[in-house]
């Protein structure tokens, strides 16, 4: 264990935000950097519990109480080599994941978490600055060849595994660069997108091999891949969003979440000078108050709007964890990011009846109405009906499944009673040699399950291919998805 009395003398302390009025600013990361010396502090609060429940809470399996002691204790290498040992990409998870496992901590029990997310990160940083995160090329090739489709984290972690494992790996990405929602779909103030590119490199190194720009199922047929590659790996996610079909839906400034966000992106990277959509110094709102609406809040913050609203069906949530959810369940409570630090206008338990529009077909206002849950579903209250102007609306209300496209088709996978690509135990489609991964199988779902979906179907694809495997398997996909 670390420091035995730890989570007794240690308060909990997070490294600090930059002030929100400089960072809004720029689009780079919110938080400053952790002096050392207070990390260890954090990490020797990990208890000897006897039974850690964060690994309960981590789909990964990660070696949580291992690497804070060795934290702890200054040894910076072992805790790299034990971190992973079970993920591939820490600096994703420890920006992006909303940490179920510091809600298993057993201190949380009665008392706040040990900071298991922010050692995670500190970790593979520190490593990454020492140059300690080298190619892991395989010491032979077997001659097997596989293709992933989809370079998100479920599709990266599946082709690095393979690639390690000794096999030829291309992974297809349809946008113009690897990374898929990493990339094009995460804020670069979460996740400031040389961290992708520094991970994509290393994986080159190792011998993946990418192609980007590629539509497959046009370009590249399912019968050709099934032709050219020993395996295919569908890890194309669940992009398929939800949408409100009510009146006035075709009026123009109204756009899914996922068609706003990539040109906050460019836009950052200055790659663009004036992004197709800008909503510089006009009034916006968010359907939908999950991460992605919060994305969407920071990125419109940072566009210059002159004003943000974030529209919730659900109740506001309780500060403490409910009764209906006990430790170690990841509890539905009241949580403020970064971007409600930097403009908090949350409007719970409101329902859009329509849009609005003027004579020339734009979005000018949104119809509200007041919603209560009875028996199971949502009512509107009578008498609590408004116009809220607007001249963007941003749809962030989640996603319903893959995409049903020409590729799924070409290669004759069913689907599941949810609408999700269906596989077996071993991740294995109805279609021979075709697997799939990740949100495409699952649902919706986190990162952090998106890479232990990956590392899963890595090792049920060698085993597919030379009969055996040695690469860990942290889950099966029977396993229902964490409800975050």
């Amino acid at each position: 264990m670390a420091d035995p009395k730890g989570f007794m003398m240690t308060p909990r302390e997070l490294p600090t935000r930059r002030p929100v009025d400089v960072r809004i600013q720029d689009w780079k990361e919110v938080y400053e950097p952790q002096p050392f010396d207070q990390l260890q502090k954090q990490a020797g609060r990990c208890m000897d519990c006897g039974i850690p429940f964060c690994h309960q809470g981590c789909p990964l399996g990660n070696l949580i109480p291992e690497w804070n002691d060795l934290i702890w204790r200054g040894d910076k290498s072992e805790a790299i080599a034990r971190l992973h040992a079970t993920n591939n990409f820490p600096e994703f998870t420890g920006r992006l994941c909303p940490a179920p496992c510091e809600t298993a901590c057993v201190v949380a029990i009665n008392s706040t978490a040990v900071t298991i997310k922010q050692v995670e990160l500190r970790i593979i940083e520190e490593a990454f600055e020492a140059g300690k995160v080298l190619p892991l090329p395989p010491d032979r090739l077997t001659g097997k060849t596989v293709a992933v489709i989809g370079s998100g984290p479920a599709g990266l972690a599946a082709a690095q595994q393979l690639t390690r494992a000794g096999h030829t790996v291309a992974v297809y990405e349809r946008a113009p660069k690897i990374g898929g929602l990493l990339r094009f779909g995460i804020p670069e103030f979460k996740m400031e997108k040389s961290i992708l590119d520094r991970r994509i490199t290393q994986m080159e190194a190792e011998g993946t091999r990418f192609r980007s720009g590629v539509d497959v199922g046009a370009e590249v047929s399912g019968q050709q891949l099934r032709t050219r590659y020993d395996a295919v790996i569908l890890a194309v996610g669940a992009t398929q969003a939800r949408d409100l079909p009510i009146e006035g839906r075709e009026l123009n400034g109204i756009f899914q979440a996922m068609e706003y966000l990539p040109w906050g992106n460019l836009q950052s990277l200055g790659q663009v000078s004036e992004p197709a959509i800008n909503v510089h110094g006009k009034h916006v709102v968010i359907l939908g108050g999950g991460d992605t609406g919060a994305d969407c809040l920071g990125t419109a913050i940072r566009q210059g709007a002159a004003s943000v609203t974030q529209l919730e069906i659900m109740p506001r949530p309780t500060a403490e964890r409910p009764s209906s959810q006990p430790w170690p369940m990841y509890p539905m409570i009241f949580r403020v990011s970064s971007a409600h630090e930097e403009l908090d206008n949350r409007v719970f338990s409101v329902s859009t009846q329509k849009f609005l529009g003027d004579e020339d077909g734009n979005l000018r206002a949104l119809s509200l109405v007041e919603t209560e849950f009875v028996d199971g579903k949502f009512q509107s209250i009578p008498g609590t009906e408004r116009e809220l102007h607007a001249d963007f609306a941003f749809l962030a209300m989640g996603f319903v499944g893959p995409e049903k496209n020409e590729l799924l088709t070409q290669l004759e996978v069913a689907f599941d009673e949810r609408g999700n690509i269906k596989r077996g135990e071993d991740y294995q489609t109805s279609t021979e040699g075709v697997f799939v991964c990740g949100d495409a199988g699952r649902g919706q779902s986190l990162i952090v399950w998106a890479i232990a979906e990956g590392r899963s179907a890595a090792a049920s694809v060698d085993a597919f291919l030379v009969g055996r495997t040695q690469l860990p398997s942290p889950i099966l996909p029977t396993a229902r998805p964490m409800m975050v």
